[in-house]
């Protein structure tokens, strides 16, 4: 939507102020993309959101990956002054680094990084966690650094929550210092966000920790310990970065990787929010990979009708708070031409199979340990994709801490099921990280796994 609205509201406790209004991004019919740059001289606004410069990319990136591009000061919208005269949890800056994308062609990545007002008070060098958002939408003003400034944006365009904030302090209380990516195109204005992409998402959480260190105060140092944390969304992309790590970014002294509800298998996955609460990630989805994949650019192209090309575009702004409320519930079959769903017109052509294929995650060994997560009653990254991940990794000598959620079913396709362990585990999953920043070593429970559901 474009034009000015009034009463954008960008709640921050810190008493930060909204960002102004004006037009919003565009995209093509078939392969949407952001079109408003600071190439051509124009603030680039998102759904009312007025996105700052710092997330408008240099026409010149530096050459190597991790490489700091620029950083300025960040208020946190959730803070409170310390006894010290140092904010609580944190001091936290803004930053874009350079990363590869999975096309093998450089971009530039924005996030975040907080230095931690808590003493470190374990063996070693003060730690660094690397985290992976969940899914926040593919609109620019949905990007996780933003949110973690405005808590809540909400304009009468857009509503976009920072729920990742408190794992983000929960990690933050234990001393450890904390880089979070914004993922390839979201936030940095000069393309889409290639939603759920396994080498972009991977990469760019990689880099992210070596920007860290760069970062001008940053107490961590290439010494340091790292972890990667990350659910959903965030769990996929902890999952592939630790698969890439020992090729792509050996430098990093990977100690533990957390995957809570990782989207290991996207047939699975697709099938699992089609209809569901969270239908407009299916069109997350289908916008990255048709800017990345030329094939399956194409399968859009011939299936979908122009009433789904529409939704596409209109999804490629959104984030969680909209798509919810704009596409909740939809079923893909009315995006299509010949009424069949995105999911059987994927499994009929070899092509758009293929470029699915090549997202799968688990036929890579991780580096380090790795506690994967998952609710057995999980129908939106389901559960039975999920622990074959598991297995799959387990197969390849990994060491992995397989837990299997077992709670309640409190409701099919309406999130419950999806969005209730992040928070029974969290607590688990961040003491079992902190373990491993400590250098505490993690035996493999494999052997368990046949005793789990």
């Amino acid at each position: 939507m474009a034009g000015v609205v009034a009463g954008t509201v960008c709640v921050g406790l810190s008493g930060t102020s909204a960002a102004s209004a004006a037009t919003a991004t565009t995209a093509t019919t078939a392969t949407p993309t952001t079109s408003a740059s600071a190439a051509d001289g124009q603030p680039v606004v998102s759904r009312g959101v007025t996105i700052p410069a710092f997330y408008n990319p240099p026409a010149e990136l530096p050459a190597e990956n991790g490489a700091l591009i620029r950083t300025e000061a960040m208020p946190l919208g959730l803070s409170i002054p310390g006894l010290d005269g140092r904010p609580m949890p944190g001091t936290a800056s803004r930053l874009m680094y350079k990363s590869t994308d999975s096309t093998g062609k450089p971009v530039a990545v924005t996030g975040a990084y907080i230095e931690p007002s808590a003493a470190w008070t374990k063996p070693g060098p003060r730690p660094l966690v690397a985290v992976a958002s969940g899914t926040m939408g593919q609109g620019d003003q949905c990007a996780p650094s933003f949110a973690l400034q405005h808590p809540l944006t909400l304009n009468g365009e857009t509503v976009s929550v920072g729920y990742e904030a408190l794992a983000i302090y929960r990690i933050l209380a234990t001393g450890a210092a904390v880089v979070l990516t914004d993922y390839v195109g979201l936030g940095a204005t000069d393309r889409l966000h290639t939603y759920v992409n396994r080498v972009d998402q991977g990469h760019a959480l990689l880099d992210a920790a070596r920007a860290a260190r760069a970062v001008p105060g940053a107490s961590v140092t290439a010494e340091s310990r790292t972890g990667l944390y990350g659910y959903s969304q965030g769990g996929g992309a902890s999952a592939a970065a630790a698969e890439l790590q020992s090729a792509y970014a050996p430098d990093i002294k990977l100690a533990g990787t957390y995957s809570g509800a990782p989207p290991a298998d996207l047939t699975s996955v697709m099938k699992g929010i089609d209809g569901s609460a969270l239908a407009g990630a299916l069109a997350w989805s289908i916008n990255g990979f048709a800017q990345a994949d030329p094939d399956l650019r194409a399968v859009v192209d011939t299936h979908i009708s122009d009433t789904g090309k529409a939704a596409l575009k209109d999804a490629s702004t959104m984030c969680v708070g909209d798509a919810l409320f704009g596409y909740g519930f939809t079923k893909s079959n009315k995006w299509t031409k010949d009424g069949k769903s995105i999911g059987d017109i994927i499994a009929a052509d070899p092509r758009a199979r293929a470029a699915l294929d090549k997202q799968r995650i688990g036929r890579l060994k991780p580096s380090g340990p790795v506690r994967l997560a998952t609710g057995v009653h999980d129908d939106i990254v389901p559960h039975t994709q999920a622990r074959q991940l598991a297995e799959d990794w387990c197969d390849k000598g990994a060491n992995v801490t397989y837990e299997a959620l077992v709670l309640p079913n409190l409701g099919d396709k309406i999130l419950t099921n999806h969005l209730v362990p992040l928070i029974t585990d969290q607590g688990d999953a961040v003491s079992w990280l902190t373990d491993r920043l400590a250098g505490k070593p993690a035996a493999s429970k494999c052997w368990k796994m046949p005793l789990q559901p």
